[in-house]
């Protein structure tokens, strides 16, 4: 594929700055939709990316960029839900939702031929007792978690385009992602972070499919070849408990994981306090309820489809939390 022209939106989110620096290490011409070049050029530096400065809000005052893009890689998303007070279901049915569809739009007026979407793992609807596959429902817990909810209202919107439109589009569904690059930090690296710092005094019985971004972001470039049309593959690793990951952290780093293990009702009744005071207030809640509740889930998904037709692999996890904290470190975190 290498000599190819990217578009790749969220280009300085963790999904996005590991995808680009994957493209251009292949050989592709990359351009990385940022908000701003100078944070940009700060955080990625002599990448070798093109940055065109905009906003996912206003579609049409990039679009002219999309000219003589081969493959659009749109992993730009909004979940501050999760941490902000306030109802932000507007502001995230606009980003995740409207501007997606607006974005798919003015790809394929332009000529681009394959767009990879980043949908979520979160809207499958899972089991206690077997891996999901994308043949499940979507999931009824979306309903509570609104940033999930968007992901399927964009599917849905994505399979009615299909049906009038030229482009292929190939959803690829990941599931709770981790690794360098993290520089937000997303949930998962507040959790390595707030762990390292001592900050947690116990741990809740959840967990997710813990998968390292980097191994998203090849399987993404592999899709915009082998994926096909229409097409969704879910991309998680293996469940891992919250007990796991503190376990796993303190081998690498030597700080003791809390011995406490926190009670569902309590660890839900908390959430329900913070988000209430910080609806209150308008701080901000380190622990969201519809996360909390995500992770009592304890997701349990299959990537075998992903495998039989992009060839998808998994590093081994200690490897993704030594790589999160060796960048947590080099850059001033920690």
């Amino acid at each position: 594929m290498s000599g190819k022209t990217a578009f790749v939106t969220g280009a300085t989110g963790l999904l996005g700055s590991n995808l680009c620096q994957l493209l251009i290490s292949q050989g592709w011409q990359v351009k990385g939709l940022v908000r701003s070049i100078d944070k940009a050029k700060r955080f990625m530096g002599s990448s070798g990316v093109q940055f065109v400065q905009g906003d996912i809000e206003n579609v049409s005052a990039f679009a002219q960029a999309l000219k003589g893009v081969d493959v659009v890689f749109h992993t730009a998303a909004f979940f501050r839900e999760y941490y902000q007070p306030g109802n932000h279901w507007e502001k995230m049915k606009r980003i995740n939702v409207d501007a997606t569809m607006e974005l798919l739009q003015a790809a394929e007026v332009q000529g681009v031929a394959k767009t990879i979407f980043t949908s979520s793992s979160g809207v499958i609807q899972t089991y206690p007792h077997q891996a999901a596959t994308e043949t499940a429902p979507y999931s009824k817990f979306a309903q509570k978690n609104l940033y999930f909810k968007t992901k399927i209202l964009a599917e849905q919107e994505i399979y009615r385009f299909l049906e009038t439109s030229q482009m292929d589009v190939v959803m690829i569904l990941p599931g709770w992602m981790m690794g360098p690059g993290d520089a937000a930090p997303t949930s998962a690296g507040q959790l390595v972070l707030d762990l390292l710092a001592g900050k947690l005094p116990g741990i809740i019985n959840g967990g997710a499919s813990l998968t390292d971004v980097r191994d998203v972001a090849a399987v993404m470039v592999t899709a915009a070849e082998r994926g096909k049309r229409g097409e969704r593959y879910i991309v998680a690793g293996s469940l891992k408990t919250m007990k796991d990951i503190a376990l796993e952290l303190e081998a690498i780093s030597g700080v003791k994981a809390p011995k406490m293990e926190i009670p569902d009702w309590i660890a839900l009744s908390i959430a329900w306090l913070l988000e209430t005071w910080a609806g209150l207030t308008g701080g901000v809640n380190s622990m969201p309820l519809a996360g909390i509740q995500t992770l009592l889930e304890k997701a349990n998904l299959s990537s075998a489809k992903a495998d039989q037709e992009l060839g998808v692999t998994f590093r081994p996890f200690r490897d993704t939390l030594k790589d999160t904290v060796l960048w947590y470190q080099s850059e001033g975190y920690l």
